[in-house]
């Protein structure tokens, strides 16, 4: 096999371009040892320098239980990065339950947010600051917050709780969204002026269907303890609906009123 100078030769390459490929091999090689070097050293550990704080304080103030205190003396232990992890987790987790008490729902996110930075397999701290996010009415990141403590610790039952509650709320909210300033009946099928009023005034089409749906409910209940009283629910409902159809458009009737009126009265129903 022929080396490298035996091929340069081979081409009519000169002498003085033979010395600078073999000038450039040269650089090549040392370029490649340099950064070799330079790799290895970038990834030797460094050691800290200088003191490690003093976490006494703080643990002393955790083992009080003083808030106040664990405010104040954890501030310096949780942002020292050459405290020991242990204790900068331990101190994040006590001063955001500490903010919580107080109210600070912000604050506490925060501590959570530097323990779990600390250490990312920690549902039980997932599970605090997502019921923390659902506090302050983030269901998105609460409902991550969850999931994710259920994927680390399956059988967590706080945070399987909180995942399903919320689930069924934000599907809840869904709902709502979706036939919000809707009334009970089809618009594109109205034909009565007071059913094209109802359309036209989302406060109406609201009214319409929460009583409809209230009604719904006192119905089958009622229904369900006595079918003759139940039809007979059923029956002051088609009165209802029969006197707005005939009152609609008299220059004394009141239409949210009256809708007002039939709703309180159901809801008082529900509430017995």
């Amino acid at each position: 096999m022929k080396n490298a100078a035996t091929r340069v030769r081979d081409t009519g390459v000169t002498k003085p371009m033979q010395r600078r490929f073999y000038w450039l091999i040269a650089i090549i090689a040392m370029a490649a040892v340099v950064s070799t070097a330079t790799d290895v050293a970038s990834a030797a550990p460094v050691e800290p320098t200088g003191e490690q704080i003093d976490s006494a304080p703080c643990m002393a103030a955790l083992t009080a239980g003083d808030d106040d205190k664990i405010i104040a003396s954890c501030a310096a232990l949780i942002g020292n990065d050459k405290a020991p992890k242990a204790d900068r987790v331990k101190a994040a987790i006590a001063r955001a339950s500490a903010y919580d008490r107080k109210g600070d729902i912000d604050r506490a996110i925060g501590d959570d947010d530097i323990a779990l930075r600390l250490d990312p397999a920690m549902a039980d701290v997932l599970n605090a600051r997502g019921e923390l996010y659902r506090r302050k009415g983030d269901r998105v990141h609460a409902l991550a917050d969850f999931g994710a403590a259920v994927r680390l610790v399956p059988n967590h039952a706080a945070a399987k709780a909180n995942y399903k509650s919320l689930s069924l709320e934000i599907e809840r909210i869904g709902a709502m969204m979706a036939v919000n300033n809707r009334p009970s009946f089809n618009c594109a099928t109205a034909r009565r002026p007071v059913e094209k009023a109802i359309c036209a005034n989302p406060e109406l089409a609201n009214l319409d269907r929460e009583i409809n749906a209230v009604n719904t409910r006192v119905v089958r209940e009622t229904a369900q303890r006595d079918p003759r009283a139940g039809r007979a629910m059923q029956r002051e409902q088609d009165d209802f609906i029969a006197r707005r159809n005939a009152d609609f458009g008299k220059g004394d009737f009141d239409l949210q009123k009256m809708m007002r009126d039939r709703l309180d009265h159901l809801m008082g129903l529900v509430n017995r």
